[in-house]
C-alpha cells in the first residue's frame, strides 16, 4: 500500500509519536514508579533528586520523529548525532519507542514494567548517564563536552557514500570554537565517495542562564552567514505543532532531495565539484511543551527550562499536581495500551530493523570493521649494521611504509590520515606519491600542491579540533587512521582525548558494544627539537595527561629511531579500543636499532642494549635509561664519554619504547612485576633516566619500586628559540649533564671532580659558542657512536 507521508493522517500519527517521546522523556527525569500515572502519584514514585535537562528535549524529539519519517519515505541509511549534549533522554526515549532499546536491554520491556525500569535508571546510581553516552543505542557521540557534533558526523560519513548523519547542533554548542569552525567541514566532503552530513541548528533561544547568540540573529543575517560558508539554510520556526509538522516535513523533504540530487549529479557525471549542501535552521522554544511559567516567571521560552523546570522530588511533593498535569498534557491514554505498550498504529510509523537510527550498524560497527592490510615493516627498515652510521628522518621512513599502507588498502577505503596543515612539515611527503589531500574548494595551480577532490589525507584546515574530531568519527564507525600534530598543540585537544577515553571506558562496560579501532595520535615537532618555533612550541605534557587515565585504554610509545617507529605502527594500525600516543622525531637522526631489536623493544616495551652496555650481565655500577629520540641520543653520547673516561665502569643501558610498561602491576596490569623491574633497573644501583617529558611521570613510575636511587633528566620548562642541543642543555638532559649525574651518583663520587669540572667546561664552551656562531658545537654535531669493545 502506498503511504502518503505528507497526509494529515500520517502527521497526526507522527504527532502522537512525538508526544509519546516527550512523555517518556519527562518521566525519566522525575519518576521511578507509577510510570503511566494509573494511580495517584505518591512520594515513593518520585526520585529523591531528579537530575537531568529538559530545555532541548521536546525540540529534539520533534526533529527525531521527523527524521524517522524521511527515513521511511526515502529508505535512508541515517543515524543521529546529538550535539546539544545535556539531553540524553532523547536518544533513550526514541530507541525505546522503536524497540531497539529493548533488543539491547531485554529487561527494559515494552510495557508498564519495562517503562518503570527505564524511568528509574535514567541519571540514577547504577543507571545510565544524562548524556547520549555509550550506554545509549545509536550513539557515537558523548555530549558532555560541546562542540564536536559536525566534526564527528563528518568523520562518520567519509568513505560511507550511502550514509547520512543528522547532526543536531545546539545553539549553546554553536558558540564553541570547535563547532564554529566545523561549518567548514563541507569543504572536505566528496559527493561521489562520501556520504552527507545534514546539520540541524536547533535554535531554542537560551543556554544555561543566558540567551544564545545565533538565536538573536535575524533570519536574514543567518542566511547570509551560512550561505557565505557554503550551506543552503532551510528555515523552520514556530511553536504550534499543528502548523510546524507540515513545515518540518516539507523542509526535510527538500533537504533530502537536495542531498540526493547533489549525489546523483556527482556520481552520474563524475563531478566532484564543491556542492552547496542543505542544512536546517529550526527555531522552537526552549522548554517547549513544558510548564509555561513557574512562580510568576517564564519557564518555556526562557533559560529556566534548562534543567528541572518545576521543583518536585520525593521529599517535596508540594507541587506534585503540576508534574501530573504536565505529564497528562501529552495524553498518555491515547499513546499506550492497557499493557503500557506504544499503540500499534503509532509504532507502525517507526523505521524497522537496521533502518532505525538507534540500530544503525555504523554506530556499533563490529560487523563492518575490516583489518588493514599491512606491509611487512621490515621491508622499510633502515640499515643499522654499523650503529649510528645511517642518518635518516624517522617520519620520512614511516612515510614510505604508509605510502604502501594506503596503496594496499585503496580498494577497502578504510584508512585515512588527519592533521592540521602539517603532513609535509611532519616529513610524511612519501604519502603524496600515492594520494592527495582531499579538498573540494577551488584548486589554483601551480600555487597549490597535492590537492584533489579525493584523497586519503585531510590536513587542509588548520584546526586540531576538526582533525581530531574527524578521526574520532572515522574510527568510531569502524575505520582506521591516525592524527599527527605538533606535540605542544596536542594540548589543544587534550580534553577531546579525555572524552574519547571516557567513551572507550564506558563502552567497554557494555557487552553489546563491539570493539572499535584505536585512536592513533602522533606527536612530532617535539620539545627537544625546535629549530625556529621556540618556547611556544615546547610542551610534552600530553604524556602525563594521558598517563593519568585508566591504563587499559592508554599506550604511550617513544620510539628512538625509524625502525622502532615502524615497529610501533605495525603494532597499532589494527589495534582496538585504545588511545595510542606515539612521540616521534621528524629531523635527521642517527639510526641505531635493527628491525629485530625494534620489534623486541615494542613487544617487550624495553630492552637492555648489549652493544651500549659494559656490565657484561653482571651487576652494573650505574644504569642509564632513555625514553625518546633525543634522550636516546644523549644517553648514548654520555655512555661513550663515560667509557672513555672510566673504562672499567660497568654501565647498563636500557632503551624504553612502551613507557607505561614500566609501571607497577598495582597501577597497570600490563606493568613489569617487581622482580622483572629489578632485573632491569636493580634494587639499589644509581639510575640516570633521560626522558622526553616532564620528570614527574618517571618519578611516579619509580615510586612503587625498590630502587629510588634515581636521577631524572627530562623537560624542566626551560625553553627558548635556540639550538637543538641547547634545548637539552637548558633542561640538563644533555650528554655532559648526564655524565655529571652518573659520576656524582657513584659511591666514591669525590674521586671524579676532574670529570665534573670538564663537563662544566664543556657546557660553558657550548654556551658561548652558540651565541657566537648560532649553531651547535662541531663535536656535538659530528658525534658518532663508536663500539665500546
Amino acid at each position: 500500500m502506498t503511504v502518503d507521508y505528507s497526509s494529515k493522517e500520517y502527521l497526526n500519527k507522527l504527532d502522537a509519536y512525538w508526544r509519546a517521546a516527550n512523555y517518556i522523556s519527562v518521566g525519566q527525569l522525575y519518576l521511578k514508579d507509577n510510570p503511566l500515572l494509573r494511580r495517584p502519584l505518591k512520594a515513593s514514585d518520585v526520585k529523591v533528586k531528579p537530575i537531568g535537562h529538559w530545555g532541548t528535549i521536546a525540540g529534539q524529539n520533534f526533529i527525531y520523529a521527523h527524521l524517522n519519517r524521511v527515513i521511511n519515505k526515502y529508505d535512508l541509511n541515517m543515524f543521529y548525532v546529538e550535539g546539544p549534549g545535556h539531553g540524553g533522554q532523547v536518544m533513550v526515549s526514541n530507541s525505546y519507542l522503536d524497540g531497539s532499546y529493548t533488543e539491547i536491554y531485554p529487561d527494559i520491556t515494552e510495557d508498564e514494567a519495562g517503562m518503570k525500569k527505564l524511568f528509574k535508571r535514567f541519571s540514577f546510581p547504577g543507571g545510565v548517564a544524562s548524556h547520549a553516552a555509550p550506554e545509549t543505542p545509536g550513539s557515537i557521540h558523548e555530549g558532555g563536552e560541546l562542540g564536536y557534533s559536525i566534526s564527528h558526523a563528518t568523520g562518520a560519513i567519509l568513505d560511507n557514500p550511502d550514509l547520512i548523519v543528522a547532526a543536531v547542533v545546539g545553539d549553546g554548542e554553536a558558540e564553541t570554537g570547535p563547532l564554529a569552525t566545523s561549518w567548514q567541514s563541507n569543504k572536505f566532503i566528496n559527493p561521489i565517495n562520501d556520504g552527507a552530513v545534514l546539520p540541524i541548528l536547533d535554535l531554542n533561544g537560551f543556554k544555561i542562564s543566558n540567551p544564545t547568540i545565533l538565536s538573536r540573529e535575524s533570519n536574514e543575517n543567518l542566511q547570509k552567514y551560512f550561505e557565505g560558508m557554503g550551506w543552503h539554510p532551510i528555515f523552520v520556526e514556530g511553536d504550534d505543532p499543528e502548523k510546524l509538522h507540515p513545515l518540518m516535513a516539507q523542509a526535510l523533504d527538500q533537504a533530502i532531495e537536495e542531498i540526493k540530487a547533489i549525489q546523483a549529479n556527482a556520481r552520474q557525471n563524475n563531478d566532484a565539484s564543491l556542492p552547496v549542501w542543505p542544512m536546517i535552521i529550526f527555531r522552537a522554544p526552549k522548554g517547549w511543551t513544558g510548564p509555561k511559567t513557574w512562580d510568576n516567571v517564564p519557564i518555556e521560552k526562557s533559560f529556566r527550562a534548562h534543567q528541572i523546570p518545576i521543583p518536585v522530588d520525593q521529599n517535596d511533593m508540594q507541587h506534585a499536581d503540576a508534574l501530573v498535569a504536565w505529564l497528562e498534557s501529552y495524553r498518555p491514554e491515547e499513546l499506550f495500551d492497557e499493557n503500557g505498550t506504544l499503540k500499534a498504529e503509532i509504532k507502525a510509523i517507526t523505521p524497522k530493523g537496521d533502518k532505525r537510527m538507534a540500530a544503525n550498524p555504523h554506530t556499533n560497527p563490529g560487523k563492518l570493521i575490516r583489518d588493514l592490510v599491512k606491509p611487512d615493516f621490515r621491508n622499510y627498515a633502515v640499515d643499522t649494521t654499523v650503529k649510528g652510521q645511517t642518518v635518516a628522518q624517522d617520519m620520512t621512513v614511516l612515510g614510505t611504509y604508509l605510502e604502501d599502507v594506503v596503496k594496499e588498502n585503496a580498494a577497502n577505503k578504510n584508512f585515512r590520515i588527519f592533521g592540521p596543515d602539517e603532513t609535509m612539515s611532519n616529513r610524511l611527503a612519501p604519502l603524496f606519491k600515492e594520494t592527495n589531500r582531499q579538498w573540494l574548494s577551488p584548486i589554483k595551480e601551480p600555487n597549490d600542491e597535492f590537492l584533489a577532490p579525493a584523497g586519503r589525507i585531510i590536513d587542509s584546515q588548520l584546526s586540531e579540533h576538526q582533525d581530531e574530531g574527524f578521526l574520532e568519527g572515522y574510527v568510531l564507525t569502524g575505520r582506521h587512521g591516525f592524527f599527527a600534530s605538533y606535540e605542544a598543540f596536542l594540548r589543544v585537544v587534550d580534553s577531546m582525548l579525555t572524552q574519547h577515553f571516557k567513551w572507550l571506558r564506558k563502552a567497554k562496560e557494555q557487552p553489546w558494544r563491539t570493539s572499535v579501532p584505536s585512536l592513533n595520535v602522533v606527536a612530532t615537532s617535539t620539545v627537544f627539537q625546535q629549530d625556529h618555533n621556540g618556547y611556544t612550541h615546547q610542551d610534552p605534557g600530553i604524556l602525563g595527561h594521558l598517563a593519568d587515565k585508566k591504563p587499559e585504554f592508554i599506550r604511550e610509545y617513544l620510539p628512538a629511531d625509524a625502525n622502532s617507529l615502524l615497529a610501533v605502527f605495525d603494532k597499532v594500525l589494527n589495534d582496538r579500543d585504545k588511545i595510542n600516543l606515539i612521540v616521534s622525531s621528524k629531523h635527521p637522526r642517527q639510526q641505531f636499532y635493527s628491525a629485530a631489536e625494534a620489534k623486541e623493544l615494542v613487544d617487550n616495551g624495553l630492552k637492555i642494549i648489549d652493544w651500549a652496555s659494559t656490565d657484561k650481565n653482571a651487576k652494573p655500577d650505574v644504569v642509564i635509561a632513555a625514553a625518546g629520540t633525543e634522550p636516546n641520543l644523549e644517553a648514548l653520547a654520555a655512555i661513550s664519554i663515560l667509557h672513555e673516561k672510566l673504562p672499567d665502569l660497568k654501565i647498563r643501558f636500557i632503551n624504553v619504547v612502551d613507557l607505561l610498561k614500566l609501571r607497577s602491576p598495582k597501577v597497570d596490569p600490563r606493568g613489569l612485576s617487581d622482580a622483572e623491574f629489578d632485573a632491569y633497573f636493580t634494587k639499589d644501583v644509581p639510575v640516570i633516566f633521560a626522558f622526553h617529558g616532564y620528570e614527574g611521570l618517571i618519578r611516579d613510575i619509580f615510586f612503587d619500586r625498590h630502587n629510588h636511587n634515581l636521577s631524572i633528566h627530562g623537560y624542566r620548562e626551560n625553553g627558548d628559540i635556540t639550538t637543538p642541543f641547547d634545548m637539552r642543555v637548558l633542561n640538563q638532559m644533555d650528554r655532559f649533564d648526564l655524565v655529571k649525574a652518573a659520576v656524582l651518583s657513584l659511591p666514591d663520587a669525590d674521586k671524579y671532580g676532574q670529570i665534573v669540572a670538564e663537563m662544566d667546561a664543556k657546557v660553558a664552551k657550548h654556551h658561548q659558542y652558540i651565541r657566537d656562531e648560532g649553531t651547535d658545537l662541531p663535536e656535538v654535531e659530528a658525534w658518532e657512536w663508536k663500539s665500546l669493545e
